[in-house]
């Protein structure tokens, strides 16, 4: 088995072994993952954070040993909150920009230093890192952060994200690791009866007429959700969905709402 860590700041993740296959999510900086396949100039990996499988470039691993890969389970990881800081290596002048929800393992607060393996990096000014305070109040502020983000399938950033990769990078800038996908996030938590129940942080998932979850949003108030519809945007919320308040209609059906802070993320039945 074969390892590796990403010193990029966004790698694309591609659901098939070709530049034109659709870019199903991304590997952040930091974050690390296995090496299951390799063919022609592609490599299939399996991310550690959440366990999502597809293709990256052969030209964007940076491999570490098994050693160092295990290591990375136990050593303390702090993630990036602000929407955009910069980082140097700390043996040369090379800089460059990394995204919030950024993976920065041996990290050393006082000095704004860490390591991916035997590399040092230093962060350039200083910034803010991992939560601190109320988890709900910064999940909702960080969300706020993200507010006008364009849609991206598969993004995972403050330059494109999807509507489960927001509440995603929402969840591990909080601490809490989710899954990916939405059908996934929609099976962990608590079920929620009523919107009234919700508090902010709370995820609601919404349904197609077919019956099929295709969409989240993270709850803010009693009747307003931030989520990602064509950017990451701020609607009305009731029992029957969301109200576009540019449409001045409904544009997704609410199928359930899970509470994922405070609760055993284990699927419910």
């Amino acid at each position: 088995m074969r390892y590796g860590i990403s010193n990029l700041s966004i790698v694309p993740m591609r659901s098939e072994p070709r530049e034109d296959s659709e870019m199903c999510s991304q590997i952040l900086f930091g974050e690390h993952y296995t090496i299951n396949q390799l063919k022609d100039k592609w490599c299939r990996i399996t991310l550690a954070f959440d366990g999502y499988e597809g293709w990256i470039d052969r030209k964007m691993i940076n491999e570490i040993d098994e050693k160092y890969f295990l290591l990375l389970a136990k050593v303390p990881i702090v993630v990036t909150t602000d929407p955009v800081n910069r980082v140097q290596v700390k043996s040369g002048n090379d800089g460059f920009f990394i995204v919030a929800g950024s993976s920065l393992p041996h990290y050393k607060p006082f000095a704004q230093t860490f390591k991916l393996g035997k590399m040092a990096y230093k962060l350039k000014p200083k910034m803010k890192t991992g939560p601190d305070g109320d988890i709900r109040e910064l999940l909702i502020g960080n969300a706020l952060n993200f507010y006008n983000v364009p849609y991206l399938w598969g993004g995972r950033s403050p330059f494109g994200i999807d509507c489960s990769g927001f509440s995603q990078i929402l969840y591990k800038m909080a601490g809490i690791p989710i899954p990916r996908d939405v059908a996934q996030q929609a099976l962990i938590g608590e079920n929620l009866s009523f919107v009234e129940e919700a508090l902010p942080g709370d995820l609601a998932f919404f349904d197609n007429d077919e019956g099929v979850v295709v969409h989240v949003g993270i709850i803010w108030t009693e009747k307003k959700i931030i989520h990602c519809s064509g950017k990451v945007r701020i609607d009305k919320v009731d029992q029957f969905g969301i109200y576009n308040v540019d449409t001045k209609r409904y544009t997704h059906q609410m199928r359930l709402m899970r509470r994922i802070i405070g609760v055993v993320n284990n699927p419910q039945g």
